[in-house]
């Protein structure tokens, strides 16, 4: 059974915006340690914390990589994950288990955009024949 799925940059848009989210939220603490944003770890574009511009490029790629598709574990998988990915960014200052949740949210995207690239793009081109 082929998965058409019309909608692959999407899987490379929500991995690509995860890992910018890892990146940002690792890098972020050690350059406040030297720098003025000390009182603000958040980053702001205009009136737009980098965290929700990261919440609203994942949103996308999980509505555009999961709104044709067949596979109920990849859709599931993947609007859980974002949803915890969202859920701790919106509440980490108020513990650091959030922290380590919006990772983890973060890594379950990275994955499950993984996953339905290879259900997706991989699985049809490899035809496993048992002789």
């Amino acid at each position: 059974m082929k998965i058409s799925h019309s909608h692959n940059k999407a899987d490379y848009i929500g991995i690509l915006g995860s890992l910018l989210c890892i990146v940002h939220c690792l890098a972020m603490p050690v350059l406040a340690l030297g720098s003025a944003f000390g009182h603000d770890h958040h980053m702001h574009i205009g009136f737009l914390s980098l965290d929700y511009l990261f919440i609203l490029i994942n949103a996308a790629a999980v509505y555009f990589a999961t709104r044709e598709h067949r596979s109920v574990f990849v859709r599931i998988l993947l609007w859980s994950a974002l949803l915890l990915f969202a859920v701790s960014l919106i509440f980490e200052e108020r513990n650091v288990v959030f922290q380590w949740l919006g990772y983890l949210g973060s890594a379950l995207l990275i994955t499950g955009h993984l996953i339905n690239l290879y259900i997706c793009q991989f699985a049809p081109q490899t035809k496993f024949k048992v002789s």
